[in-house]
């Protein structure tokens, strides 16, 4: 049996390398995007399953995780970014937080249970460098603030969670995206490396780390 796999935000960018490399591995792959047609472009382009899939919405999280049922990877990659300071526009803070925290927090409670069940889970939140703290929290407004508290869920819940079911954090680096703008050094192909290995990890591979070109980095 293909190993099941949902990528968030797959209809472009770094999402939607990730979904093409696991397809590309064998996986079925759940496509979402905020918008059913593009879900369904996406998918059609890329041979997986689109799925509609507003990670601020708890009744579109809640509809996508019955359509979907058991899952055995989770790739939490939506996200946005807006460039106020971070006390500016509160609808963007929480926007920020309900995309990049509260969307990967509701998904992890609908889909980790069965992992755990199954003995079988990989779950993995895109990150950032900007939400590091070794790295100064640079991130513009609310999303160094956002993906910060991505990454200490990810690390919370490695705690809660058996090692059959490893939670990982990564950041992409700097991607050729809408988000990363067209002088970035990386293809999004390449962003999405990290992503796609954490996902098909052995089982002895990692949980409750943070990685860059698969390797270590600090919290």
């Amino acid at each position: 049996m293909p190993r099941k796999a949902l990528v968030t935000g797959a209809n472009r960018g770094i999402g939607k390398a990730i979904a093409r490399g696991l397809i590309d591995r064998g996986c079925e792959v759940y496509v979402g995007a905020r918008s059913k047609t593009d879900a369904l472009d996406a998918a059609d382009e890329l041979g997986g399953t689109g799925i509609l899939l507003d990670v601020s919405s708890s009744e579109c999280i809640a509809s996508a995780a019955h359509e979907i049922g058991h899952l055995d990877v989770l790739i939490n990659n939506a996200g946005v970014l807006y460039h106020g300071s971070t006390l500016a526009n509160p609808d963007e803070f929480r926007s920020s937080m309900s995309v990049m925290f509260d969307g990967p927090y509701e998904l992890i409670r609908a889909f980790a249970p069965g992992m755990v069940e199954r003995g079988y889970g990989r779950i993995v939140n895109l990150s950032s460098g900007w939400g590091a703290f070794s790295e100064g929290l640079h991130g513009p407004g609310a999303y160094g603030v956002a993906k910060a508290a991505l990454n200490a869920l990810t690390l919370a819940l490695s705690h809660d969670l058996p090692d059959t079911v490893k939670i990982n954090a990564m950041c992409p680096g700097w991607v050729r995206t809408r988000m990363g703008g067209a002088s970035a050094s990386l293809s999004p192909e390449e962003g999405a490396d990290t992503a796609i290995w954490l996902a098909t990890l052995d089982d002895d591979g990692p949980t409750g780390g943070f990685f860059r070109e698969r390797q270590p980095i600090s919290w």
